[in-house]
């Protein structure tokens, strides 16, 4: 296993290429794009990366899916490359670490809220419109459910937890029962 500073290296290198060309949408919507791809089809990622399938091959492969799902110059670049140096198998990590890298120089951290129940759009649109003001810069939202909250949220950006649930505020009456 290759440790995370390798994958933000090639995450790293591919934002500084898009952000000075100016590609940045264009590369994020490619590499969205080929994240669900494999993880449609998780052989691909494994036949790409055997060691056992010959080069030209993988290179026929690759030029094949661009050709049926095509992308800009500098995103099947970036997928030979990955191919080429057998990254390719870390796609996800390397594509996680790409959109944070990019989100850090737009001034967008990312939150990740956990809820008692699924949120409604209403509520979601809420939280967007809150989350900024309190944090004090532009958020995206990763929103996961947990019924052991049994209601309210935790929103965690950063190494900074909000929890406001139901349990936590149980929790802690608990404990202030028996120091009483």
């Amino acid at each position: 296993m290759i440790s995370s500073a390798v994958f933000g290296r090639y995450a790293r290198s591919l934002s500084d290429v898009v952000v000075e060309r100016n590609e940045e949408p264009a590369v994020t919507s490619d590499l969205a794009t080929y994240r669900e791809i494999f993880r449609a089809v998780p052989d691909l990622l494994e036949a790409f990366d055997s060691p056992a399938v010959p080069k030209d091959l993988k290179e026929n492969l690759l030029s094949s899916l661009i050709g049926k799902y095509p992308v800009s110059r500098t995103t099947a670049n970036f997928l030979r490359i990955l191919v080429d140096n057998y990254r390719i198998r870390f796609f996800e990590e390397i594509h996680a670490a790409y959109i944070r890298n990019v989100n850090e120089r737009k001034g967008i951290v990312a939150a990740q809220v956990t809820a008692a129940h699924k949120l409604s759009e209403g509520e979601l649109a809420k939280l967007r419109a809150a989350l900024p003001t309190a944090i004090g810069t532009n958020v995206t939202l990763d929103v996961r459910t947990d019924a052991g909250l049994l209601g309210g949220l935790v929103v965690q950006v950063g190494s900074t937890v909000y929890d406001g649930s139901i349990r936590s505020q149980l929790d802690e009456m608990r404990r202030r029962l028996a120091e009483a």
